[in-house]
């Protein structure tokens, strides 16, 4: 027949798709997969220099099993000076970005403000 299968959405696609109508639910979620992909990062660059977990533990001073759940989730109490000296130990430099947060669904134009009464 060509062309894509079309999977029949199940309980969990449809209690998901429910969920992130939600804005606050939503915001909650990207914020936790922004996490997982510094630990994604981590572990890909760790692994492109040849480095075990226990060896970069040993070149940042800290342990193993920490790397591991760096690694596994970083959104669990990383610090920045943390992810500054384990990325540097790859020789990568940490940049941070900041921007204006919004609101789902606004317009990213200004506003006038609202006129006195």
């Amino acid at each position: 027949m060509g062309g894509r299968e079309v999977r029949k959405a199940t309980n969990w696609d449809r209690y998901f798709q429910k969920q992130m109508g939600d804005p606050e639910m939503k915001a909650l979620v990207e914020e936790e997969l922004k996490a997982l992909r510094v630990g994604v990062q981590l572990a890909t660059l760790r692994q492109q220099k040849g480095l075990s977990q226990t060896q970069l533990a040993a070149k940042v001073g800290m342990s193993a099993p920490n790397i591991s759940r760096i690694e596994g989730n970083p959104g669990h109490n990383l610090t920045l000076e943390t992810m500054v000296k384990l990325f540097r130990a790859l020789d990568y430099e940490v940049s941070l970005t900041c921007r204006p947060r919004r609101a789902p669904g606004k317009s990213r134009r200004a506003r006038p403000s609202p006129t006195p009464r």
